[in-house]
């Protein structure tokens, strides 16, 4: 290791330190020691000094002590001669760098508080308002599913800029079509490669995975930040643990740093830094290297890499394995264009939403009915209207194989939506006969047409899917009549398909089956998973997980004999025992299906609803992770997931499904829905007709209207008060807690 690079990273480190200790100077005297800080909507704190240290940094004065830390990890300066090429000393220095640039920037927040975005969503190009900041936990969670299913394999973090803003969109693109997050940071020559990509007309948020932290290199340190918060989160890792969470960062999340441009010694420091966790850094100039392996898998410092090939040479030095496949179409396609919205002003044509009929149905047929590759149009196509036409749409999936079953139907048919989604310039919402698609004027530039979806179609579902299917053959109508014809088709299978899981009862089914994925982020966490409870994340029901073991007889659902009913009221069973217990390590031994009150099942950071025994109210309250204001437990969905996360079993806490609350058994061992005291507005309306439905079959056909929300209040006593008011059931009931 060169004596350059140590000099520049110790330095760096030098500088970094002193300049956040002035501004940690001027702070004081203009705000005072008891001012609050911190990053939004986040209960890990300072999420680096957090995890690492355990200190909670909530106000100016809890600042000194990790800034001292800071200092003290600093090395003596590099000696002119007698230099040990070590790398120890420039770790250090680089943690030290890092942890003050985390507090640079909660200083940052103090002094500018509207600098930075609350959402992707919030971003005005014109205004110049365009840096995201630190991710809410809301935002954490959200991607959770996506970190543990590996439909997100990777983290980019980019400094600097590129040569132009052609090279900048080349660049993320490439990662984009891997499915990697890229996270962009700091500037070089007077602009970042957020501004380039604005200027290439690239949409930028965590919907696209390209995301602006921010325009210094301090806003490096929120990608630190975030990876620590995952292995808290989602590897249930205590903070102050640091080894743990390096550890977990090197072996689990598989992040690296693209330097575009010269690398200064703050640059350096912050090289160094993110080192410690195992995140090597390639640069596009001729910076010193530092190739053995030791800290990182591989490499740990790789100069003069061109840009056509520094993606591929980034996954190769982090040990990435991606797997993408090449579909036949003038578009580019990966997970990374879901979220990729198609608006008004770039709009050329769109089918559904509402202003016509868009129908999705995917049936089964015998080997010898259909022809595999097939894709017929009939109707209209994009050379037969112009721009701002309207088509209603029809999109007819039939399959054949050996292996395939009727049960399978509505899970092909449901990857529609996100293997549509995936083509950039193409939007794709909704499923079933509410779906709605927008194409770009770009998508049509580049000669995009209906076909294309057919042609999606039929390769993912031989790649995804070949072990079932054998053929695949797609047919889209373009005239109403026609899609009208299927819509009516598509409903009464619809109405069989949800009557037929409606029906089903855990007493009746002698087969439940496990989730593990999750576990490559929460290890000790087994997600089981029946008729009449859906998993946590919300993404699995019984169905999906029979088909998903038929598919993949190896893989994360795996079936599990309930065995002996141990207790039919909390929901215990003596195979399900024996199965957690082997899959969590031999760290759970047994937990309830239907309680929240005794050992409930346990939770993990991907769920996408907690709910909380109220004591005052003899009831529950449960949040959604959507919803990220205070509740009546006192505690945010943040606050309670980081308290729940990681695979424990907590009374008086689990976390569920949406759709799992107004399933018959939810909590049925404490007195089910009826307990339902309180939650967030928008997921009564999200799930108003079944709360409705529910409340009739329950004798109580109001229940939707004595539910408290945010409306009412977030504090127990006025929760209570309404409830009275309301007459709620849950009030007659016998105490909840004994």
């Amino acid at each position: 290791m060169s004596k350059l690079i140590a000099f520049a990273v110790i330095q760096g480190g030098y500088n970094i330190v002193s300049k956040v200790e002035g501004e940690y100077k001027t702070a004081l005297e203009t705000y005072g020691a008891s001012t609050k800080v911190g990053f939004p909507n986040t209960a890990y704190y300072l999420p680096i000094i957090y995890s690492l240290l355990g200190i909670k940094v909530e106000t100016l004065e809890d600042i000194q002590e990790p800034l001292d830390i800071a200092r003290g990890l600093l090395p003596p300066h590099v000696k002119t001669k007698n230099h040990l090429p070590y790398l120890g000393p420039l770790l250090d220095a680089g943690m030290g760098a890092i942890l003050a640039l985390e507090i640079k920037e909660a200083l940052n927040y103090l002094n500018k508080p509207d600098f930075y975005l609350a959402s992707a969503e919030d971003i005005d190009i014109d205004a110049g308002k365009i840096w995201l900041g630190a991710a809410d936990d809301v935002i954490l969670r959200k991607r959770g599913v996506e970190f543990v299913d590996g439909s997100a394999p990777g983290f980019a973090v980019v400094l600097g800029s590129a040569p132009t803003p052609e090279i900048a969109k080349m660049i993320v693109e490439d990662y984009q079509k891997k499915s990697l997050y890229t996270w962009f940071a700091a500037n070089h020559n007077g602009t970042t490669v957020t501004e380039q990509l604005i200027k290439a007309g690239v949409q930028l948020g965590w919907n696209t995975r390209l995301v602006p932290f921010g325009p210094d290199i301090s806003a490096a340190s929120f990608a630190a930040g975030f990876a620590n918060r995952v292995a808290m989160t989602f590897g249930g890792i205590e903070p102050g643990d640091y080894k743990k969470i390096l550890l977990y960062n090197k072996e689990r999340v598989f992040a690296f740093a693209n330097a575009l441009g010269d690398v200064g010694t703050e640059w350096g420091a912050v090289a160094g830094g993110v080192l410690n966790w195992g995140f090597p850094v390639i640069g596009d100039t001729d910076i010193p290297a530092v190739l053995p392996s030791g800290i990182c898998t591989y490499e740990h410092v790789v100069p003069n890499i061109p840009h056509d090939q520094i993606c591929q040479k980034s996954i190769e030095v982090r040990g990435l394995k991606v797997t993408v496949s090449e579909i036949k179409i003038p578009l580019s396609y990966g997970p990374a264009f879901e979220g990729e919205r198609v608006r008004k002003d770039d709009l050329y044509m769109e089918m559904g939403g509402g202003k016509t009929q868009c129908t999705e149905l995917c049936k089964m047929a015998e080997m010898n009915e259909i022809e595999d590759g097939k894709v017929d149009v009939i109707g209209p196509d994009m050379g037969d209207i112009k721009k701002g036409d309207r088509l209603p749409l029809g999109i007819f999936m039939q399959v054949a194989g050996r292996e395939m079953q009727t049960d399978f139907e509505p899970i092909l048919e449901r990857q529609v939506h996100h293997l549509i989604n995936y083509a950039q310039y193409i939007m794709h919402i909704g499923q079933r006969d509410i779906s709605w698609i927008r194409v770009s004027d770009t998508a049509i530039d580049k000669g995009f047409t209906l076909k294309d979806l057919g042609v999606i179609l039929h390769a993912k579902m031989h790649q995804d899917f070949g072990s079932i299917l054998d053929k695949v053959q797609v047919t889209l109508y373009t005239k109403k009549e026609d899609v009208d014809k299927l819509t009516k088709q598509a409903r009464a299978e619809y109405k069989t398909r949800d009557e037929r899981v409606e029906n089903m009862t855990d007493e009746a089914e002698e087969i439940f089956y496990s989730c593990t994925l999750c576990q490559s982020f929460a290890p000790s966490h087994v997600c089981m998973i029946s008729p009449e409870r859906t998993g946590l994340c919300g993404a699995y029901n019984w169905m999906d997980c029979k088909a998903s073991y038929e598919i993949n007889p190896t893989g994360p659902n795996q079936p599990v004999e309930k065995g002996e009913v141990l207790d039919p009221v909390l929901g215990q069973f003596k195979g399900v025992n024996d199965f957690i217990f082997k899959a969590s390590r031999q760290t759970i031994d047994h937990y309830n299906f239907y309680s929240i009150v005794h050992d409930p099942m346990t939770t993990c950071g991907c769920c996408e609803a907690i709910a909380a025994v109220l004591p005052g109210c003899n009831g529950v309250m449960t949040v959604s992770r959507d919803y990220s204001g205070e509740t009546p437990c006192g505690m945010k969905f943040t606050t309670l997931a980081g308290v729940m996360g990681g695979g424990l079993s907590s009374p008086g806490f689990v976390g569920h499904g949406k759709f799992n609350i107004t399933q018959r058994k939810f909590l049925s061992g404490d007195g089910g829905l009826l307990r339902m005291v309180w939650m967030p507005k928008m997921l009564k309306e999200e799930l108003k007709d079944r709360l409705i439905s529910r409340g009739e079959e329950l004798g109580v056909p109001d229940l939707i209207d004595r539910i408290a929300d945010e409306t009412v209040g977030t504090d127990e006593e006025t929760v209570l008060a309404f409830l009275k008011e309301k007459d709620h059931p849950a009030l007659k009931m016998d105490p909840i807690v004994g």
